[in-house]
């Protein structure tokens, strides 16, 4: 009976960077089960990979699948795909190491209705799932047991013996030959297959990529089209309220034409029949609506100048709260400079008075004792005055600050990132030369020879 090596479950999790996570099988079904959650994988698709691993931690077999996980990092309960029966009855895939393994994807499904929940590995040069699952293998942080490679040892019921007439080859450098060449093309063979099948694989990829971007760019445009066709039957509906309106408007104006037409018809009669009947009651009819417009009027102007004049007080009331307002601004404002003559300098000077003295610690300067003549000076600048204490210019302190607190070489490499290379801390400033002693070695001699040329 031919024993068959061992081989080992394991699953193996991806995001955008590779590899995230690996576990073995019996921990995957603990997650599957839901005693187990991962809260790193809460509400996320994750693409998983099943393996076969030998005792040599080679890869035998892979199963590439999709994986739900709710909000809680539990596993999707409804997922149920057979990755062993998958495994099985694959066809081949690459060879990473121990031949060509068993593969199971998008492309390459032996079950169809499984095929939607499967995925399809990348084999680019910038990306490839095969290497990072075959280097992520042979780490073994799983700490699977590792046999070493023995000669495969034959049974003595499988020994057979040869006729005596072959016992002995007519030209045994002529049957090496043979065997090597037999043996050279049979390799030859199965690279070749193996290269038109990672060649098949990534052309099902490429299409499958080219039809994800078509349907893509399909979505796209139905989604501008419907989006213009929207915009366009609202410019629609926009045209055809406005054109209703200006019908509506070039109704009512012909109505009030219509209007005007007839009551000036009408005044037309009427005048000629008052001219008619009476000049006297036409001019009595004049007068007394000259009478009633003059009324009108005077009673127009009356509220009128009512109206003015209550305008007038309320714009007097406004203008002297207005006066009011800026007094008491104006009284706020000195009663503020007031208290801030009394609150800073007078407080420092009681202290003072009082024996209380300010004093300021700055590196190189030390401690520094701040007379309070000076205190202004020193709240405006405190660098310029620590400088000054040292006998060095502000600059020059402040770039010896840097280099006592962080002593490496502030110089620019051609990539645009600092030097950083560690320096003899210069303790006292009045001994630091900006770019010598910020410098190491290198850079002080590109400084000189700049400072040359």
């Amino acid at each position: 009976m031919q024993i068959k090596p061992q081989t080992v479950e394991a699953v193996l999790f991806f995001n955008d960077g590779g590899v995230c996570k690996e576990m073995l099988y019996p921990e995957f079904e603990a997650v599957l089960d839901g005693m187990v959650n991962v809260p790193e994988f809460a509400d996320q698709q994750m693409r998983v990979a099943y393996l076969l691993i030998n005792t040599r931690l080679q890869i035998r077999a892979a199963v590439f699948f999709y994986l739900d996980f709710n909000d809680d990092g539990s596993a999707d309960s409804g997922w149920n795909i057979p990755l062993r029966s998958l495994a099985e009855r694959t066809g081949r895939g690459p060879d990473l190491g121990a031949g060509p393994i068993r593969l199971a994807c998008r492309s390459q499904c032996p079950v169809s209705w499984y095929q939607m929940h499967l995925w399809d590995p990348q084999t680019t040069q910038s990306t490839n799932h095969f290497l990072m699952l075959r280097d992520r293998v042979k780490r073994n942080q799983l700490g699977l047991l590792v046999e070493e490679e023995m000669p495969q040892t034959v049974p003595t019921e499988r020994l057979q013996m040869v006729a005596e007439e072959n016992w002995y080859a007519a030209d045994p450098a002529k049957q090496v030959a043979t065997r090597r060449a037999e043996k050279l093309e049979q390799e030859q063979r199965l690279k070749a297959a193996q290269l038109i099948k990672q060649q098949r694989l990534r052309i099902a990829n490429l299409e499958q990529q080219r039809e994800a971007d078509i349907n893509r760019l399909r979505e796209l445009a139905a989604q501008q089209q419907a989006k213009l066709q929207d915009e366009i039957a609202q410019l629609r509906r926009e045209l055809q309220q406005r054109e209703q309106s200006a019908e509506e408007l070039r109704a009512q104006l012909s109505a009030q034409a219509e209007g005007f037409q007839k009551t000036r018809e009408e005044m037309s009669r009427q005048l000629r029949a008052l001219e008619q009947n009476s000049r006297t009651e036409a001019e009595a009819a004049r007068a007394q609506f000259d009478d009633e417009l003059q009324r009108q009027v005077a009673a127009a102007v009356a509220e009128l100048k009512e109206q003015v004049s209550i305008r007038d007080v309320e714009l007097a009331y406004r203008n002297e709260l207005d006066s009011d307002l800026q007094a008491e601004i104006e009284q706020l404002q000195k009663q503020r400079d007031a208290l801030a003559e009394q609150s800073g300098e007078r407080v420092l000077e009681r202290l003072s008075a009082l024996g209380v003295t300010f004093m300021a610690y700055h590196p190189g300067a030390g401690h520094l004792t701040i007379p309070l003549p000076d205190m202004a000076r020193y709240q405006h600048n405190p660098i310029a005055y620590a400088a000054a204490k040292c006998s060095v210019s502000e600059e020059q302190y402040g770039q010896w600050v840097q280099h006592y607190q962080q002593p490496t070489c502030v110089a620019t490499l051609t990539s645009g990132e600092r030097c950083n290379m560690p320096l003899d801390k210069v303790e006292a400033p009045g001994r630091f030369q900006v770019g010598h002693s910020n410098c190491c070695a290198r850079h002080r001699s590109q400084n000189r020879l700049r400072t040359g040329s």
